[in-house]
């Protein structure tokens, strides 16, 4: 068998490494077949394939790993970061996928003690902010197969495209460690380079009368734009945007296949949200002599790859909201082949009103139809294809999003479902209580997750998906992830910093010293000289926090690495 192949011509990667820990190296070796590998050198991090030779003296540990996610160097030496446990969550048109459930770096570095105290002290600092890293949620991978391209675009590739390496055949734009696979691929490692796909996949069987179809919600983030929330807003020049995800929803009953694209996206204008520890930061509209370029680049890029787009914008129609969706209309009143769609979400929904989303339908649904979905059949023959898209978005392309798409979802599986044979003309899935039960929590897991990535905490308006209204549970889950994400965004989301709780600290006691001197304020002057003073000095630290919010908030470290 060659490397990384199988026996029946498929590309397939290693996916059991034994590790092996030497003074002055680390070995990997498949398994599978332990002639082949490679090893790192700790002192300089040069990969070098092995060439059958044994190692005289033994390993000082042992262990095993379930892939090699990349490399990356910094200022005196290498890391190596690896999977170190993995989870099975399904499959994706047959082939096992996994979790990557933890993941470690493993230093080769030895000449960092040739450095000097400063560049020690340097990349002491930096190892801290790869610790990051190591967390990073909502990473995705098969072993046999690439699980970054859609069901149509992998049925229309040339034919032997699935014969190639696994990285050759993947979308670069939703591979999350492309940047690390550099020395793995120039040492022409293929059986041991593993795309990661950062986003979401859920999976779930039904039981609709007779028949078990399998739904599978596999959400991709975009690499071209990554970033928190607060720190990704808008576009960048190339006209690539922050958030943007192409979520499918595949289904397979009886042979046949189908599946819905859909995408989200930030609004594609240069725009930004800097955290200055208000609860909602200002939003300001970059005003620039490339904007309606941006606009034109991003959508031009859409139209190439998934044909006739419709944009459908939720924001508000009034405050900053409203402003920055004012320009986005603007922008797009200007383009011909993009139809733009304006729908206020919290004035026609507020909380809990999920049914006046058909106002919306109302308005798409002729497109939407003519869009259609993909669909082949038990013999592999292409029966329908998608001809376009609709891309949704709110200001963070989450919450409103996700109920949205969710929607549009069910409207499309019910026409699948119809077209199969599954259900009948007047049938639909919420007929059918429990399946569509497990068909809401799909959809509403899958937000969960793509809001941890970008914003830290679960999706709010949950309830909406799961339920179809909001529930009493439901809003205090809400507030308690809108606390979160003011914290996260202001204290977290850069690196931490000890300021902005010490300030925090200073003026909270300033003013539970000022109640509590207050109360006694009646029994003397001297006192109610202590309130003022105490008072004074409560409100000069708010008016120092609020008028230098920025300067107190964490702020990015570690861009460009990955």
């Amino acid at each position: 068998m060659e490397d990384g192949a199988s026996s029946g011509g498929r590309f397939k990667l290693y996916d059991h490494l034994e590790l092996q820990e030497f003074q002055d190296k680390f070995v990997f070796k498949a398994v599978e077949s332990p002639d082949q590998g490679f090893s790192i050198d700790r002192r300089d991090g040069h990969t070098r394939p092995l060439n059958g030779d044994n190692d005289s003296e033994s390993p000082s540990k042992v262990s095993t790993i379930y892939g090699v996610v990349g490399t990356i160097r910094l200022l005196a030496g290498m890391y190596v970061l690896v999977i170190t446990s993995r989870k099975d969550v399904g499959a994706f048109l047959g082939f096992p996928v996994f979790r990557v459930m933890s993941m470690k770096f493993l230093c080769c570095n030895e000449s960092l003690r040739f450095s000097t105290s400063q560049e020690k002290r340097d990349e002491a600092y930096f190892r801290t902010l790869l610790k990051m890293v190591e967390s990073t949620p909502g990473l995705y991978y098969s072993y046999e197969t690439d699980i970054t391209l859609n069901l149509q675009r992998r049925c229309k590739l040339a034919e032997g495209w699935m014969n190639k390496p696994i990285w050759k055949q993947a979308d670069p734009r939703f591979v999350w460690n492309r940047n690390l696979l550099e020395d793995l691929i120039e040492s022409k490692l293929d059986g041991f380079i593993i795309p990661l796909l950062q986003g979401s996949f859920q999976a779930i069987q039904l039981q609709i009368k007779s028949s078990l179809p399998t739904i599978t919600l596999i959400s991709r983030r975009c690499t071209r734009r990554l970033g928190t929330r607060m720190w990704r807003r808008g576009a960048n020049l190339e006209g690539d945007t922050a958030n943007f995800i192409e979520t499918e929803q595949l289904l397979e009953v009886e042979g046949f296949r189908s599946s819905l694209l859909q995408i989200r996206g930030s609004i594609p204008l240069l725009w930004e949200q800097i955290v200055d520890l208000s609860y909602k930061p200002q939003l300001r509209i970059i005003n620039h002599e490339q904007t309606s370029n941006v606009v034109e680049r991003h959508f031009h890029d859409l139209l190439q790859r998934y044909g006739e787009t419709v944009a459908v914008d939720l924001t508000d129609k009034h405050g900053d909201e409203g402003q920055l969706s004012a320009a986005f209309a603007a922008e797009m009143h200007r383009l011909q082949d993009v139809r733009y769609v304006s729908f206020d979400f919290h004035h026609y929904c507020g909380n809990s009103n999920f049914d006046n989303l058909n106002v919306l339908y109302d308005q798409i649904s002729e497109d939407f139809e003519k869009q259609g979905y993909f669909l082949i059949d038990a013999e592999g023959h292409i029966v329908e294809e998608q001809k376009g898209v609709i891309r949704v978005n709110c200001i963070d392309c989450l919450d409103r999003t996700n109920v949205t798409q969710n929607f549009l979802g069910q409207k499309s599986l019910n026409v699948q479902l119809q077209r199969i044979g599954v259900l009948t003309p007047t049938e639909c899935i919420s007929m059918f209580a429990e399946e569509y039960r497990k068909f809401r929590t799909l959809w509403a897991e899958q937000g969960d997750e793509i809001s941890l990535e970008y914003a830290g905490t679960h999706a709010l308006k949950g309830d909406l998906v799961r339920y179809g209204k909001q529930t009493f549970a439901g809003l205090i889950k809400d507030g308690m992830s809108a606390l979160s994400r003011y914290y996260l965004n202001n204290f977290h989301d850069g690196v931490r910093q000890y300021l902005p709780m010490a300030s925090a600290a200073l003026l909270i006691g300033g003013l539970t010293l000022t109640s509590f001197t207050l109360q006694q304020a009646g029994r003397n002057a001297q006192q109610f000289v202590n309130s003022v003073l105490c008072a004074g000095v409560a409100a000069g630290v708010a008016a120092v926090v609020k008028a230098n919010g920025r300067q107190f908030c964490s702020r990015p470290r570690l861009c460009g690495l990955l």
